[in-house]
């Protein structure tokens, strides 16, 4: 036996991977399968029809059930709460019960309860006493209940959250993000009593031709837009009222802005991943676009375009 059970561990599986250590009056049913190097501690149940991956830790008082998927190096919180049956009766048994995915190195606080059905997506955070009510995005930290996103992880360190950063005067007239060729304008203003003005060029403050815009506007305060990449094409984003926060993000380094003035544009160039929330009420975002609409130029789920994006990096090497 290549792994540690406690002797008052009742463990019925067989698959279970090296190194992995089983505590005190956990109860394992024979269907589970359990990677490499996982902490399961006391009092964990898990039964038949759930996969966990490698390096998962599984604390105090956690039940899995079946349907249940967990990937690698997932954290699970003291009495956290799966479930897999949106309506369940007593005495009455789904002949299949809703899957529920844990992505690779999410975390799932204490005392929080997932829906069943939901996926956490890849270093979320859940936070503790969280209740998950749909799907969490890839990198996003959501609290409350029903959870709402929050923020988003830092790139570098997945153990803390983004700094919202607020585009400043003394950056000039262009700012250089950490985001691979994200970039920041400051554009002009010009003051009169009639009004203000603000204003782009191409070559001067805008950095292509559009082909098109669009408006994003009435925002419910905690729904997201956004969430998707671009092969091919260009966007110029300019918050013309209220605020909103926008996550960019090049697989390699993650910023998050805060965007709360006409005179602030924002340069994301293809294959950046970008996010858009927090907006407020009155927010009304202007996207100015280098191409007609494309369906088949969108990425909309980040763990393809981080494939798509080394991909992108070999061939070019």
């Amino acid at each position: 036996m290549k792994h540690f059970q406690h002797p008052h561990a009742i463990v019925e599986t067989t698959k279970i991977g090296k190194d992995t250590r089983i505590w005190a009056f956990a109860h394992i049913l024979p269907g589970a399968e359990i990677g490499e190097d996982c902490n399961i501690c006391d009092h964990v149940f898990i039964e038949n029809n759930v996969k966990i991956g490698d390096r998962v830790t599984i604390k105090s008082g956690v039940q899995l059930w079946d349907g249940i998927i967990i990937e690698d190096d997932v954290f699970i919180g003291p009495n956290a709460t799966f479930t897999n049956d949106l309506f369940p009766r007593s005495k009455h048994y789904l002949e299949k019960y809703e899957k529920t995915f844990i992505r690779q190195a999410a975390s799932v606080g204490a005392n929080a309860t997932i829906l069943a059905g939901v996926t956490i997506g890849s270093n979320a955070m859940v936070g503790a006493g969280s209740v998950v009510t749909r799907d969490v995005p890839a990198n996003a930290i959501v609290v409350g209940n029903p959870a709402t996103i929050k923020g988003y992880v830092d790139i570098a360190d997945t153990r803390k959250p983004l700094d919202l950063v607020r585009p400043e005067s003394d950056w000039g007239q262009k700012g250089e993000s950490t985001v691979a060729g994200v970039k920041v304008y400051r554009l002009p203003l010009i003051k009169d009593m009639r009004g203000n003005l603000s204003f782009a060029e191409y070559g001067q403050y805008l950095p292509f031709i559009p082909k098109r815009f669009f408006l994003v506007f009435d925002v419910p305060g905690r729904e997201i837009r956004g969430e998707h990449a671009h092969r091919k094409l260009h966007q110029f984003l300019i918050c013309v009222r209220g605020s909103l926060a926008l996550v960019v993000d090049d697989g390699s380094n993650r910023e998050e802005f805060l965007l709360d003035s006409a005179q602030v544009g924002i340069y994301i160039p293809p294959m950046i991943w970008g996010i858009q929330y927090k907006y407020t009420l009155d927010a009304m975002l202007l996207v100015l676009a280098s191409d007609l609409y494309d369906a088949g130029d969108y990425i909309r789920n980040y763990d393809e375009f981080l494939k798509e994006k080394k991909y992108d990096s070999l061939s070019k090497s």
